[in-house]
């Protein structure tokens, strides 16, 4: 299988060495990785030019955007400068996040899993973040949820979903609608993935209301909202990530903002969104 790697990378100087000495350690190696210096002000493009030369598999672009650090948008269209300048000739295409250390067999377990079933369509290993001197999971989403930063898509998948949406909710939409078109989603619990920096450690203030919103341009409807909200609310232990959540979804409520999926795509969404809750509950 050709794995092709893009990651997005916008002030990454303490990790994107780190992230790409990983992808050179791997017992099966990547096709092509395309790392895109998303308007960097820090060392990162003299970093990833000493990079180019050690590595013929890897390859840069560079683009311009706002200075913010934004989930959603941003990242997508970043994404997209690299993926564009790549062939047709990968079986898995991977967004990864330049803040990621991948243990040693990785993409070989990854490859694996693709190849043990066809209907597989996205896969990846799990997340830790460090505290202290240990290892933590990323208690942020499920075990069997496959991360942003760790996205790994078989090209069919890749194609039917329609690639990744320029929106916040991405990497909760592609898995969603994966199984909207009968594809499985696959996570290995011993693939374990060192998170330098916690999700949304370094988002700016103005994406408080960007993950309500994102619920509400995937359909999610608002008693969903209500109880995704407060899911992860609880895990991140912030009271006010509730109420910014809401209050986003209210804000794209009233003021029309455009959905990112049809309204057939909505209903499948929420049907298996509550099939999920009950099956928890009861």
């Amino acid at each position: 299988m050709n794995i092709y790697i893009v990651i997005p990378a916008h002030n990454e100087e303490d990790t994107i060495g780190l992230t790409i000495a990983s992808l050179a350690n791997q017992t099966f190696l990547p096709k092509k990785v395309v790392v895109v210096n998303d308007n960097s002000t820090d060392n990162t493009p003299s970093i990833l030019k000493d990079l180019l030369t050690k590595y013929s598999w890897l390859s840069i672009v560079n683009s311009e955007s706002s200075e913010a650090h934004l989930p959603g948008t941003k990242i997508i269209n970043a994404f997209y400068k690299g993926f564009e300048t790549l062939d047709e000739n990968y079986d898995v295409i991977c967004k990864f996040d330049a803040d990621i250390i991948l243990p040693a067999n990785y993409l070989e377990s990854i490859t694996s899993i693709f190849k043990s079933n066809s209907e597989i369509g996205m896969a990846s290993g799990l997340l830790y973040i460090k505290q202290k001197e240990n290892w933590i999971y990323e208690t942020i989403a499920s075990k069997d949820h496959v991360r942003g930063p760790i996205k790994a898509y078989r090209k069919a998948c890749f194609n039917d979903i329609g690639g990744l949406k320029r929106s916040i909710g991405w990497d909760r939409v592609d898995i969603l609608l994966a199984q909207y078109y009968g594809w499985k989603i696959e996570t290995d619990k011993s693939l374990k993935v060192k998170h330098l920096k916690p999700t949304g450690l370094v988002y700016s203030s103005g994406s408080k209301y960007l993950q309500g919103e994102g619920l509400y341009r995937i359909r999610f409807g608002f008693l969903l909202t209500l109880i995704a909200s407060l899911k992860s609310a609880l895990n991140k232990r912030s009271l006010p990530y509730f109420f910014y959540s809401v209050i986003g979804y209210i804000k794209a409520f009233v003021g029309a903002t455009g959905f990112i999926i049809t309204k057939e795509q909505g209903k499948f969404i929420r049907q298996l969104s509550w099939k999920k809750i009950f099956k928890k509950v009861f």
